[in-house]
C-alpha cells in the first residue's frame, strides 16, 4: 500500500487505519494485542483510538482502549516508532457523566488535560494526530438530521480550542490536529481561524463513510478538497450491516450473530445503524455484491478504498481473521457497471444511516 500524506501535515500513513474502539469491550486485552501485532506485521502503520473508547461507551470502559494500546507499546519493542498514532478528546458529555463530570462544554483547559492523560495511558511522549471527537457547539450528529438554532448555547469558541491545540503542538506533545463528526461549516471555520491567527491547521476530519452513509458527499467533500483536509472514513462496513451477516436473521432475530456489536448491544441498535431502513438498504448492496462475484465485505471496503474522497479508511475488527479479510480486500476494483448500480441504489435509498 502506498502511503499518503494527511492534509498539509508531515504525517505519512497507510490508506487503511486500524480502529480500536472494540478493544476492552468485544475484544479482550490478549486478543487486542494479537490484532495489533498482526496489523503491524501486515504493514499498517496507522492506528486510531480515543479517550472515550471502548464502545459502546460506559463508565467502566472509559479510557480502557488507550490503556490496552499503551501496555502493548510497553511490551513490543520498536512498535511505537513504526506507527502513526491518532487519538481523540471527547466533546461535551452527551449524557455520559463520567466524561469530565458531565460537562456540556469542551474548554481549552479540558483539551490540554485530556491530552496529558492520553499520553500517559498510551505510554508515549507524543500523539501524532490529536482530534476533537465531536463539536462543542450545537450541530446535528450521530443520527440527527436537522440543525436547530433554538438549541444553541454558550460554549468555548473554536478559537480558544485552536489555541489549546497550539499549546500542545508547541510543547511537542502533538504533531498534527484534526476533527471528527464535523460539518462543512466547522471545517471551514477551523481552517479560517487557524490561518487568520497563525494556529495549527487541521489535517484531517474523521466522519462516517460507507455505502449506507455517504453524507460526506453532500458538500463536506468539496469543503475538504478546497481546504486541503484529508478524510478518515469510519464505519466502512456500516457497523456490520454491510458484511451480510444480518441479511437473513435481521438485527435481533434468533439467528442473529449473538456476539456481533449491533446484535449484542441494545444501545447501538437505537442509533442510526439500527434503523430498519439501514438494514433494508444494506441488504440491497449485499445482494449486488454477491451477484457480481464479490462478498459484501469486499464490495463495501473496495468502495471506500477506491473513492477519491477518502484518504484512509478506518477498519474495526474483533478477530485476527476479520483483520486479514479486511486487508485482503485492498486491491479489489469495482467495475463501472457495479458503481453505477451502487449509485442507483443510493438514489432510491439515500443515506439511511446518516
Amino acid at each position: 500500500m502506498k502511503h499518503i500524506q494527511l492534509g498539509s501535515s508531515d504525517l505519512s500513513v497507510t490508506p487503511i487505519c486500524l480502529g480500536t474502539m472494540t478493544f476492552g469491550e468485544q475484544v479482550d486485552e490478549s486478543l487486542a494485542h494479537r490484532i495489533l501485532d498482526r496489523s503491524l506485521e501486515r504493514g499498517v502503520n496507522f492506528i486510531d483510538t480515543a479517550e472515550m473508547y471502548a464502545v459502546p461507551p460506559r463508565a467502566e470502559t472509559f479510557t480502557l482502549t488507550e490503556q490496552i494500546i499503551g501496555r502493548w507499546f510497553a511490551k513490543t519493542p520498536g512498535a511505537r516508532e513504526k506507527l502513526v498514532v491518532a487519538t481523540k478528546v471527547a466533546g461535551p458529555s452527551r449524557g455520559m457523566p463520567w466524561v469530565r463530570g458531565g460537562s456540556a462544554d469542551l474548554t481549552g483547559a479540558d483539551i490540554i488535560a485530556a491530552c496529558d492523560a492520553s499520553l500517559k495511558r498510551l505510554n508515549t511522549d507524543v500523539i501524532d494526530l490529536y482530534q476533537i471527537h465531536w463539536p462543542a457547539r450545537n450541530v446535528p450528529m450521530f443520527g440527527s438530521l436537522y440543525f436547530d438554532p433554538s438549541k444553541d448555547a454558550a460554549v468555548t469558541p473554536i478559537l480558544e480550542q485552536l489555541q489549546a491545540l497550539q499549546t500542545l503542538v508547541q510543547a511537542g506533545k502533538v504533531r498534527a490536529v484534526g476533527l471528527s463528526n464535523e460539518t462543512p461549516y466547522g471545517v471551514s471555520e477551523f481552517v479560517r481561524l487557524a490561518e487568520q491567527h497563525g494556529l495549527p491547521r487541521i489535517a484531517t476530519v474523521q466522519n462516517a463513510y460507507c455505502l449506507i452513509n455517504r453524507t460526506v458527499e453532500n458538500g463536506l467533500d468539496e469543503t475538504m478538497y478546497r481546504h486541503g483536509v484529508s478524510l478518515l472514513g469510519y464505519s466502512p462496513l456500516g457497523f456490520g450491516l454491510l458484511t451480510g451477516k444480518y441479511d437473513a436473521s435481521g438485527l435481533t432475530g434468533p439467528d442473529a450473530p449473538a456476539q456481533a456489536r449491533i446484535a449484542k448491544f441494545e444501545s447501538t441498535r437505537k442509533q442510526r445503524w439500527g434503523r430498519a431502513e439501514a438494514l433494508d438498504a444494506a441488504r440491497r448492496y449485499n445482494a449486488l455484491a454477491r451477484a457480481n462475484g464479490l462478498t459484501p465485505t469486499q464490495m463495501a471496503l473496495a468502495f471506500c478504498y477506491t473513492k477519491w474522497q477518502v484518504a484512509s479508511t478506518i477498519i474495526g475488527v474483533t478477530s485476527v481473521a476479520q483483520l486479514d479479510e479486511d486487508l485482503d480486500a485492498w486491491g479489489t476494483t469495482l467495475s463501472p457497471e457495479v458503481l453505477k448500480a451502487i449509485d442507483a441504489i443510493r438514489w432510491e435509498n439515500r443515506d439511511p444511516a446518516t
